[in-house]
């Protein structure tokens, strides 16, 4: 089912700061593969900052370079978002304490080389977090913009689409999605993964902290989900992502692990052929063991770029081009 692969470690995320984590990917029309990621002494110090850095068609990467603000405040979880006029949105959580987070922006028109300063996405909102949250943006064939939020303030685990209508400009959130309970208890969920089937309905599987993906569905374009419902797909409280192809296919980059809270290896790439019912594992990029994690993926011209966490200590990114 593979056709072509290579990996490669992302140079500078391994030496620029101690710890790295939550990557972004975005490849551009030219060829050119953007990669952002959160670095610093360690998740939530006072240091992190975002980093992006630039592959270019020849496979020559720019060193990376900040483009968060360097004020002593922790920054976590970018995404990066292409917009109908080419340019380029980075979106990225801002602040010590999670439930605390606020949504920063910042905007690229020449392809990654230069930012605008950051702003915040929703000045003023409070409510821990608006926009992606992990994983990009979903575009509908009518431009509209849906992010895959959450929160997770007060103990509760709540997902949501944020919508923009205007290219990134402006959000409005929908009603967070209706509380699943598996055996007795609320289940917390947590940063979905969103991706489109072929009759035009949207589709999200979401971590959780219950020892499997769970997923909702909408058939009006994302303004109203179904309640979120458990899934046979095992997840360790860990960061996924998903994306289908023009041919139908779903692509998921996660661990098989069902246990919560449980190890980040292996990680698996797998493709289902039923709209994302079952899922068949056709690649392990690692074969040891540690934390391989936080993947994210994305879809172009028929292959598939993906980058992840490995060992916290730098960004892998692979490119794999799927027989048809």
């Amino acid at each position: 089912m593979i056709r072509s692969y290579f990996k490669e470690t992302v140079p500078g995320s391994d030496t620029l700061t101690p710890s790295c984590h939550a990557s972004t990917v975005l490849p551009l029309d030219d060829g050119s593969v953007l990669v952002a990621w959160f670095g610093g002494t360690h998740e939530k110090a006072d240091d992190v900052n975002i980093y992006i850095a630039l592959r270019s068609p020849s496979g020559s990467w720019s060193p990376p370079r900040r483009v968060s603000a360097d004020d002593g405040v922790a920054n976590w979880n970018p995404v990066l978002c292409e917009k109908q006029n080419g340019g380029i949105l980075l979106f990225y959580k801002y602040g010590r304490e999670i439930p605390d987070w606020i949504t920063m922006v910042c905007e690229s028109s020449d392809g990654g080389k230069r930012w605008t300063a950051p702003r915040e996405l929703v000045p003023g909102d409070v409510s821990g977090g608006r926009g992606p949250v992990k994983n990009k943006c979903l575009r509908l064939p009518d431009g509209t913009l849906l992010a895959p939020a959450s929160t997770e303030q007060h103990g509760r685990w709540l997902p949501f689409i944020d919508v923009s209508k205007d290219d990134g400009e402006t959000w409005a959130a929908c009603e967070k999605m209706e509380r699943a309970k598996y055996r007795g208890a609320f289940v917390g969920l947590i940063q979905p993964t969103l991706w489109r089937s072929q009759d035009g309905q949207i589709h999200a599987l979401m971590r959780s902290n219950k020892g499997a993906l769970y997923r909702s569905d909408s058939s009006d374009n994302g303004a109203h989900w179904s309640k979120p419902r458990r899934t046979h797909i095992p997840n360790n409280n860990s960061g996924i992502d998903a994306a289908a192809d023009d041919e139908g296919r779903v692509w998921l980059l996660y661990n098989p692990v069902a246990e919560n809270w449980g190890d980040r290896w292996p990680l698996s790439l797998a493709v289902s052929t039923d709209n994302g019912k079952h899922f068949t594992e056709i690649l392990r990029p690692e074969p040891g063991k540690g934390e391989f994690s936080y993947p994210a993926v994305v879809i172009k011209n028929k292959k598939l770029y993906a980058t992840y966490t490995n060992q916290r200590k730098k960004i892998s990114f692979f490119v794999l081009e799927p027989e048809n």
